[in-house]
């Protein structure tokens, strides 16, 4: 699936990818509906559909990352009601053990998210992943998301590397196929990134279960040679 030797530094996806994508799954699908049904005195179906025709009008954009945009765009504090439900933020298997692996073989670990400020700050105070990372790059920090070319020409005028021998790992398709078209060598797919949601299939893209699988070997190992029996 990779060819370790090849591999210089490692991008990281956050949401579905390092994280249980049940989270914020749960929270956009089932919480902030019942919250936003709540306090328009709706029926719950009905805000799912409004709330629904709202998401899809912004997916893959800016706002639909924007904690400040749905803030202001439903009358709910974002923010505080993912603090509300942040006891469901999990690691998936294997990600701490990973990205310590990959620090003992001498790569650089990227974590880059579209997640706005408030979340990745709430998701890196529940889970310690800060410390495990040498770059953290937000893109609400550059104005444009992962799915744009300008994301990715941005992010090298910051942190100078070389796609061609990166891996990247994202749940997302669309975002895979940005990564691709600016020259990742090295791209994975999360075969399930919510642990209780059903398995994702990648047209273009080989996709794992778990780190596990994917464990960097050290430089040593790649240079010894096979000894014959």
């Amino acid at each position: 699936m990779i060819d370790w030797p090849k591999i210089e530094q490692v991008f990281l996806d956050m949401d579905g990818t390092l994280l249980d994508l049940y989270f914020d799954n749960h929270f956009w699908l089932e919480f902030v509906p019942q919250c936003y049904a709540r306090d328009n005195d709706l029926p719950l179906q009905q805000a799912r559909q409004i709330l629904q025709a709202r998401y899809e009008a912004v997916q893959g954009r800016m706002q639909w990352y924007c904690v400040d945009h749905w803030t202001q765009e439903l009358g709910l504090d974002i923010a505080d009601l993912k603090r509300e439900m942040s006891h469901l933020i999990r690691l998936h298997p294997h990600v701490i053990e990973f990205l310590d692996a990959l620090a003992d073989s001498g790569r650089q670990r990227i974590l880059i998210t579209n997640a706005h400020q408030k979340s990745l700050a709430l998701k890196m105070e529940k889970t310690a992943l800060q410390g495990h990372f040498e770059h953290i790059v937000c893109a609400h920090d550059y104005g444009v998301p992962k799915e744009e070319k300008a994301f990715w020409q941005k992010l090298n005028q910051q942190l100078p590397f070389d796609p061609a021998s990166s891996l990247f790992v994202d749940d997302s398709e669309a975002v895979l196929y940005s990564a691709r078209d600016y020259g990742f060598g090295w791209l994975l797919g999360i075969s399930q990134p919510d642990s209780k949601g059903p398995a994702r299939h990648y047209q273009d893209f080989e996709a794992m279960d778990d780190f596990a699988q994917i464990m960097p070997i050290q430089p040593w190992q790649a240079s010894t040679p096979k000894i014959s029996p």
